[in-house]
């Protein structure tokens, strides 16, 4: 291969691709284009960018389609998504959104209708659970949840559910990080008369350790308000996606629901992406050496983190499908609730908020809160109990983290 032929690695690519600083007289990095609406050079422009907007054209080989108006695109949407596709292996096309949950709903309703059905594993964020049962339910569609990491189950569930248009995978799960086979749920919706297409949340591990398009599976779901964004101070979603018609509709619907992230939100998450890899790696190594010295504290019945999955089956899957373990781990404390809440009110360092993926070290009690409107019984079943809590580590020294953690685990037994 010739040096003009040799693609960029992503950490190049993800600070170059998709901005030309001739367009923006100049500049190193992107401006912010605050207009909400764009002149067209000719009325013959804004016939054709109406029709390819509305669907009745397609675009030709080579050519952009014109900017029509901010709430279907803008130029800061467009350069944050053609930054983000480098990171993500195997991904052509992206959409930005205001909110992880606008993702998560606007990729579902792009490509269902009542009478169909979506299986997705549980544990689930409760937000994505609740718009399943809640919301989706209303308008005719059938949730059918199965346990992550049970492979033969969500097969059958996946062959079995009559109309199932959807499989929604969260790996690995809220709080539990239960992991579920990526490829193995792709090779299960092979096998359907219609296949239906696998989505997968992967706000936990992605887009440094954990690669659903390459996988097989047809949409990568974000919230870029975790690590992608990095800092807690930005609200965003992402849905990524290895072929550009399953984009097409998500894209007519976002332009229909108007939850396009708005331009200093895209500039701000631009201005991230060459970093996720740095943050998520030091936030990696933090949490290992973190929840691997955990283990052995008297108040703590059971740590939740790859490194130390003891089930042969959720090994097997962590080796095959993820680079590194992540930021993430959750402890189940001995009394419960009471110790959870005795271990949170301690906490020195680490502060009790909801979120992930922040450059602070964030901690919180699910059931009472991230999942509180799930039932009861079903938090049971899923593991997620009285006395879990879950940490998101940041890039802290991790020996000040660890202390703070065993000096408030040492005030909750």
């Amino acid at each position: 291969m010739s040096h003009s032929d040799r693609k960029p690695h992503p950490s190049t690519a993800v600070l170059t691709a998709g901005f030309d600083p001739a367009l923006s007289v100049g500049s190193a990095r992107p401006a912010v284009f605050r207009s909400s609406t764009y002149v067209f050079p000719t009325p013959e422009a804004a016939e054709r960018a109406f029709a390819i907007l509305g669907g009745r054209e397609k675009l030709g080989e080579g050519e952009t389609a014109d900017l029509i108006y901010s709430r279907f695109n803008h130029p800061n949407a467009e350069i944050v998504e053609a930054q983000i596709l480098p990171l993500e292996k195997a991904a052509v096309a992206a959409a930005v959104f205001n909110s992880g949950m606008a993702a998560i709903m606007t990729a579902l309703m792009a490509h269902m209708k009542p009478g169909d059905a979506v299986v997705y594993t549980v544990p689930l964020y409760g937000g994505t659970q609740s718009l399943i049962q809640g919301f989706l339910s209303m308008w005719g569609i059938t949730g059918v949840p199965v346990r992550g990491g049970d492979s033969d189950a969500i097969d059958r569930a996946i062959v079995d559910t009559p109309n199932c248009r959807v499989v929604l995978v969260e790996t690995p799960a809220n709080p539990t990080l239960t992991m579920t086979d990526i490829a193995r749920a792709v090779a299960a919706a092979d096998k359907c008369a219609r296949r239906p297409l696998v989505m997968v949340d992967n706000t936990f591990l992605g887009p440094a350790f954990q690669h659903p398009l390459a996988l097989g599976a047809d949409v990568a779901l974000y919230s870029a308000t975790k690590y992608l964004g990095g800092f807690s101070d930005i609200l965003a979603g992402v849905a990524i996606t290895r072929d550009p018609e399953v984009m097409r509709p998500i894209r007519a619907r976002r332009g229909l629901f108007g939850n396009i992230l708005a331009p200093d939100e895209c500039w701000i998450l631009d201005s991230r992406l060459p970093t996720v890899r740095l943050r998520m790696n030091r936030q990696s190594k933090n949490a290992q050496r973190i929840a691997e010295k955990l283990v052995s504290h008297p108040a703590v019945r059971k740590v939740y983190y790859p490194t130390l999955f003891e089930d042969p089956e959720q090994i097997r899957i962590r080796l095959a499908q993820c680079d590194y373990p992540g930021g993430l781990f959750s402890l189940d404390l001995h009394g419960g609730k009471k110790s959870a809440f005795e271990f949170l009110r301690r906490l020195k360092v680490g502060r009790n908020a909801v979120s992930l993926g922040g450059v602070e070290t964030l901690v919180c009690h699910p059931r009472s809160t991230t999942h509180s409107a799930v039932s009861a019984e079903e938090l049971q079943v899923s593991g997620v109990v009285d006395g879990l809590v879950r940490v998101s580590v940041g890039i802290e020294d991790w020996r000040d983290l660890l202390a703070d953690f065993e000096q408030a685990l040492d005030g909750a037994v």
